[in-house]
């Protein structure tokens, strides 16, 4: 159980953490941060105990997020939820070089914010360096992450500790409802949710890596666990950020804004500081994430839902193929970031966004699997109407989070979509099957045209990267 803990907690903790300060406060004030939490602690709590759950009523089921898909709404569905959940990690390990470069260009300008040539050339030699080290064994990349987990919440509950000493009373009064341009309490909170979806990406990670577990039960426990510590760490980050500078000087810190707040707060030192805890952090929680990455596609070529190449084991259970095909996505996508206005950002915005479907997924399967009472023949009445409640607010959630996400991110992912479709007719084709039925025909032209929406906004500047 500890090394599951420590993989929903590697996950969890990487490069988001370190940008709330400024994240946050280029949206709202003390007050909307405040509820911005509240509701994405409850929010994602539900999705915790919705995984809890089905851990514990679908054991057969591994690999979660893209198993419960499958199981609830067909194969075409299930491979959406696997290629979207796969690429939101790949472009998540994007966002961990850019805020890796961004932090080293305050020692060598070159680098810029991450997204100059230099800083991509650098981030892709380690991207590289990674996939070797991988390779030579899961087991080994599992319990590295799970010293690493340790070794990088220090940094960040002594940046909590000393912002609480610091604090100062007016400015986080003055900071209370946030700038002048905020808007309303609720456009600030709605500005909030894409962060907070971010920062809560693996909280699945037991979930997914379920078929290593030496007790079914431990993957529940994991995910509570994992989350409820989380939680804590990143809502104190948010808040005692608010009274060490006004929101203004908050909203216009570089990344990692982690640095420039406790700098301003205990000076020169603490930036050094906090960017020391940052590379460790963000290479432990990319270490985490390419493991995942990797592991959802292998299970989803087991189950003949991907290639069968992807299905490929090395002798040290390292599914190798599926690792290097998400090694080339992240590299894809960081070239990708030389040409988007704001590199971290538009990167840590799009993992979210891709994540959204597959959590709204599973939240809806466990739903179904009430309704159903599929799995619930010797439940008790007060069980089935407390997992009905818990699906219930899980699919309202996700729900919320794709329109909070708004039309761009979406138009985007279907750009993603539509080619990443070509892995599933492979399959079909591996295994002398319809390519499509005439509803999954149905679903891919509505993917086609919405992946054809999206290219044509991007040329006429309608929405940008």
């Amino acid at each position: 159980m500890p090394t599951l803990t420590a993989m929903v907690v590697g996950s969890m903790v990487g490069a988001g953490v370190f940008s709330l300060p400024q994240r946050f406060a280029q949206e709202t004030g003390v007050a909307g941060a405040l509820i911005a939490w509240a509701i994405a602690g409850v929010g994602m709590l539900t999705l915790a105990l919705v995984f809890q759950r089905l851990a514990v009523r679908k054991p057969d089921l591994d690999a979660g997020v893209y198993a419960y898909a499958k199981a609830g709404f067909g194969e075409y569905i299930g491979f959406f939820s696997a290629a979207g959940y796969w690429a939101s990690a790949c472009v998540g390990n994007v966002t961990y070089w850019v805020l890796i470069m961004s932090t080293l260009g305050a020692v060598f300008p070159a680098l810029g914010a991450g997204d100059t040539v230099v800083a991509v050339a650098v981030s892709s030699v380690g991207l590289w360096l990674f996939f070797l080290m991988i390779r030579r064994g899961t087991k080994e990349a599992a319990a590295i992450n799970r010293i690493v987990t340790v070794a990088k919440l220090l940094p960040i509950i002594v940046f909590v500790l000393l912002a609480v000493f610091v604090l100062d009373p007016e400015v986080f009064a003055g900071n209370f409802a946030g700038g002048a341009d905020s808007g309303t309490l609720f456009e600030q909170v709605r500005g909030t949710m894409l962060v907070t979806v971010f920062v809560f990406l693996g909280v699945e990670g037991a979930s997914v890596y379920s078929r290593h577990a030496a007790r079914r039960e431990d993957v529940g426990r994991a995910t509570l666990l994992g989350f409820g510590s989380v939680l804590a760490v990143f809502a104190s980050v948010t808040i005692v950020s608010y009274g060490i500078l006004p929101v203004n000087e908050l909203a216009g810190l570089q990344q990692p804004s982690m640095a420039g707040t406790l700098e301003a707060a205990v000076g020169p030192w603490g930036s050094v500081f906090v960017a020391a805890g940052l590379v460790v952090s963000v290479l432990g929680a990319y270490l985490a994430w390419t493991l995942m990455a990797a592991e959802v596609l292998y299970v989803a070529a087991q189950d003949r839902d991907m290639p069968r190449f992807l299905s490929a084991l090395t002798p040290r259970d390292v599914p190798v193929n599926a690792l290097l095909l998400s090694t080339l996505l992240s590299q894809l996508v960081l070239v990708i970031t030389l040409f988007s206005e704001d590199a971290f950002d538009f990167a840590l915005d799009l993992t979210a966004a891709l994540t959204l479907i597959p959590f709204l997924l599973a939240a809806a399967y466990a739903l179904k699997l009430v309704w159903t009472r599929e799995a619930y023949a010797e439940a008790r009445g007060a069980d089935i109407r407390r997992d009905a409640v818990i699906a219930l607010a899980a699919t309202a959630y996700t729900a919320f989070l794709i329109y909070a996400a708004g039309l761009r991110f979406v138009l985007i992912s279907f750009i993603f979509y539509a080619p990443a479709t070509i892995l599933f007719l492979i399959t079909r084709r591996e295994q002398g099957k319809k390519l499509f039925s005439s509803a999954e025909f149905a679903l891919f032209c509505a993917v086609v045209i919405g992946a054809l929406i999206g290219v044509a906004a991007l040329a006429a500047g309608w929405i940008t990267l």
